[in-house]
């Protein structure tokens, strides 16, 4: 029956008081007086008045402590997920059946909320990894900053550019940043008003002491927008060879203007020279006093001297044809320095060749093809013009002529041939200029060395670079294609 537990449970409550009200009325037996005429109606009234109360109390206890199981009961007639016809006819059994079956479905959800939290958590541990791939990946630099300013992201590329290692990360843009004060600059803009900055160029030193240009975009981050909470992140890109290149370029076209403009009125100018030449030969063979000699000639020696320039510039307006051939760049510079041991002895300067810190130019990469005749000139011109540069009142007097081999960022493979004095190094306004026909900050010489040599560099696809070393003195870059 559906009632039969509650019915069992008012039984045993009933016959728990029967027995106590029995008991009772044997203790009034023993302890009221033996008198036949009243003990006989006591007792029956005591026995009737026990067992009326124990009534009214198991009434009143089954109702108490019935209504939490009716509760539950009701529950589990709501949450039963057992068919009608399966349900067992004993409430007991019901409320356990119907408890296990919660508890089974409960451990059923439990397991498929461990898998879906399992899941999760590997997909947030994919994405995580696949985050730090592609930021891996990056070829550019990039450093990530928070709402504080502190770095949370630092790639490789990025700690290259910037020079720093691992420990880096979590530090402030200003200690971060601290050589680089313009970056600094605009970071902190970023996080504080938001602005973007694109495509901005910086100059650093790097540790090779030789100046770069890194081209910098910055653009802020809405970490948390309702808190206003705004972080940055920072790209930098290596762009001196590019900035070089460009500068190649443009330059190239200047002088390619100039040459083709000035070499009809450079050939005139020849001509002219030519024939005042011969008019001061002729007058030197005539009878002259001591003075006349004397000025005519002083007047040969200039005329000489402007037919050299004007042949000069001819062969800087006129470039001759290349004829490549395998050249040894040791070998070359071997040779070179053999033919100007005499200058360095005058001058007292001491020429070291070496490889540079970084990889030394291997025997089987020091073959280039080149144009031996050209090329051998344009070293010449440079080491010559390296020792000339350092004054005579200088200590410190050396040339350095180191060889490497380096990779650009396509993956082009370069020899490179570095030239560096110990001198004064050049004017900063005067580098835009160097290579530009008859300029000159030397008292001799007609200033076009430099201007031939860029132009032979630039023949052979490569590129010629000059710069101040931050030590001092200047530095002059031969790039060659290997």
């Amino acid at each position: 029956m559906r009632h039969r537990t509650r019915y069992q449970f008012g039984l045993s409550l009933l016959a728990g008081f029967f027995l106590l009200a029995a008991l009772f009325t044997i203790l009034l037996y023993l302890l009221i007086p033996e008198t036949p005429a009243t003990r006989g109606p006591l007792l029956l009234a005591a026995f009737v008045a026990i067992l009326l109360g124990s009534l009214l109390c198991i009434l009143f206890l089954l109702r108490r402590l019935l209504r939490p199981y009716r509760q539950l009961m009701g529950e589990a007639e709501k949450a039963s997920l057992t068919a009608p016809a399966n349900r067992s006819q004993d409430e007991g059994e019901f409320v356990l059946e119907t408890f296990q079956s919660v508890v089974a479905q409960l451990q059923k959800q439990r397991e498929v909320l461990e898998e879906l939290r399992s899941e999760a958590s590997k997909r947030a541990a994919s994405a995580e990894q696949f985050n730090e791939r592609i930021v891996a990946s990056v070829p550019s630099g990039l450093i990530a900053f928070d709402g504080n300013g502190r770095s949370t992201v630092i790639n490789a590329p990025g700690r290259a550019l910037l020079e720093v290692d691992g420990a880096a990360l979590g530090q402030s843009v200003a200690t971060l940043l601290q050589h680089l004060p313009q970056l600094a600059q605009m970071v902190q803009q970023c996080l504080e008003t938001g602005r973007l900055f694109r495509r901005e160029e910086i100059e650093v030193i790097s540790s090779d002491r030789l100046p770069r240009r890194l081209g910098a975009t910055i653009a802020p981050i809405n970490i948390s927008p309702e808190q206003n909470e705004r972080g940055a992140l920072c790209l930098l890109t290596d762009i001196t060879e590019v900035t070089q290149l460009r500068e190649q370029v443009a330059l190239k076209k200047n002088l390619e203007s100039l040459g083709e403009m000035s070499a009809g009125l450079a050939h005139e100018f020849k001509n002219a020279i030519a024939a005042l030449h011969g008019y001061v030969q002729l007058l030197q063979s005539l009878e002259l006093d001591e003075k006349g000699t004397t000025v005519a000639a002083s007047l040969l020696g200039e005329v000489r001297n402007l037919s050299e320039m004007v042949t000069s510039f001819l062969n800087f307006a006129r470039p001759q044809p290349l004829h490549l051939e395998e050249v040894d760049v040791k070998e070359l510079i071997g040779e070179c320095a053999g033919e100007l041991r005499q200058l360095f002895a005058q001058r007292r300067v001491e020429l070291v060749i070496t490889g540079t810190a970084g990889v030394s130019l291997a025997e089987s990469e020091a073959l280039i093809r080149a144009d031996e005749r050209m090329l051998r000139q344009v070293l010449l011109n440079l080491i010559r013009n390296a020792a000339e540069a350092i004054q005579d009142s200088q200590t410190d007097r050396r040339v350095e002529v180191s060889t490497s081999t380096e990779r650009d960022q396509v993956g082009k493979q370069w020899a490179v041939i570095k030239v560096r004095d110990t001198g004064e190094g050049i004017e900063p306004a005067d580098l835009q200029r160097i290579f530009i026909p008859f300029f000159t900050t030397k008292a001799t010489g007609h200033g076009v060395g430099l201007a031939l040599a860029h132009r032979v560099i630039t023949q052979h696809g490569g590129t010629l670079t000059a710069a101040n070393s931050i030590t001092g003195g200047a530095v002059f870059t031969v790039r060659l294609s290997l």
